[in-house]
């Protein structure tokens, strides 16, 4: 699309100021608003994509209105490929050596080794620090989003369990990959590089049980975080090839613990599935160390990468206690999880939650080991 138009609606010029001489990146307040809320004010159908039906049509400069939204859609409509109405299409993965973002028609920029960098140029590559997990065509709305606005997030719900891939250059990727480096704390492993990050959208219903708990943990107390939320690792079994080179199809195995955590979060009734025996009683177990999670990662596959969890927790008001405490089957009254402390029984912290509304799987990590 014109680098003219209006950064959201893509329809009208935008608006510059002749008092400054500054070209605004939206038409005008509605469009800016609606970017800042993460909506998309809709067109009227005739102005939409014809073989989408949720973006509006390109126009160019000149004011030519084409049928369709993007070089993608055009393309899907000389494949003959129907795309129901209302639905957002996932662009498909980027060509090898072609520019990541989607609709782009340009090769990547090739480094001085041969190898092809993910984006084609410095505009597209900034683009990429923040760019929308789904579409891979706009900024995420916010900061700490992963969609370009309300389009993007719900169709991706609607579709959860999925898994995105986040590209190297994101400021996800580093966010990520940072923590885990960071959190590795064993002195007598070195750290592993990690290979890819994905981001795993659970489904509505999933999430809104998560959101609940939280919800009411929050209410409990005052927290830096709703319902103290923190991310902490999880360490599993993974009988398949999740994760490798952007796979990010999910296997039927009843004992691909990886898989069926994507699928359905954690269950109490997994306990022991992994280990002999649980420390802190029947409970779901994280950390902040990942060379600790690490420890109870196992890959039963032909891969060369091993996979991790980085989850969401609601740990509330923490329990904290240096003891091995093995009948536990809930945290002492007025307390919503166990902190486990490096002391008399553990190197290396743990945190248990009782119930399944307390975590979720928020990042699936591929490193080697």
């Amino acid at each position: 699309m014109s680098t003219s138009l209006c950064q959201n609606c893509h329809q009208r010029p935008r608006y510059f100021d002749s008092a400054t001489g500054k070209t605004h990146p939206y038409c005008g307040r509605t469009c800016a608003n609606a970017m800042r809320n993460g909506s998309t004010p809709v067109p009227s159908s005739s102005n939409m994509c014809e073989i989408c039906k949720v973006k509006p049509k390109w126009r160019e400069p000149s004011g030519k209105l084409h049928p369709f939204c993007s070089k993608t859609c055009a393309q899907k409509r000389s494949g003959g490929t129907p795309v129901a109405q209302g639905v957002v299409v996932p662009p498909p993965k980027a060509a090898f050596g072609m520019c990541h973002v989607a609709g782009c028609p340009k090769q990547a920029f090739k480094n001085s080794n041969g190898s092809f960098a993910d984006y084609c140029g410095k505009t597209h590559q900034k683009l990429g620090e923040k760019i929308c997990l789904l579409c891979r065509a706009r900024p995420r709305f916010e900061a700490d989003a992963n969609f370009c606005g309300k389009t993007c997030m719900n169709t991706a719900y609607a579709k959860g369990p999925i898994l995105f891939e986040v590209l190297k250059g994101d400021d996800i990727f580093k966010s990520v990959a940072d923590q885990f480096k960071a959190s590795w704390r064993h002195k007598n492993k070195p750290c592993p590089p990690v290979r890819h990050v994905y981001k795993i959208i659970m489904s509505n219903a999933s999430m809104a049980t998560y959101k609940a708990y939280r919800a009411k943990v929050d209410a409990q107390g005052t927290f830096p975080t709703e319902g103290n939320e923190n991310r902490r690792w999880h360490g599993t079994r993974r009988k398949c090839n999740l994760g490798d080179n952007g796979l990010t199809t999910l296997c039927t195995s009843p004992d691909c613990s990886m898989c069926c955590i994507i699928k359905t979060s954690f269950s109490l009734a997994k306990f022991k599935s992994n280990t002999s025996w649980g420390r802190f009683g029947q409970g779901i177990y994280a950390s902040s160390t990942s060379s600790k999670s690490d420890d109870y990662t196992k890959t039963e596959s032909s891969s060369k990468l091993t996979g991790i969890f980085l989850s969401k927790v609601v740990v509330g008001k923490g329990y904290k206690t240096l003891k091995d405490e093995p009948n536990r089957t809930a945290p002492p009254p007025s307390y919503h999880s166990v902190l486990a402390e490096t002391g008399k029984a553990l190197n290396y912290d743990e945190l248990i939650v009782y119930t399944e509304d307390a975590i979720r799987p928020s990042f699936l990590v591929m490193y080697e080991k």
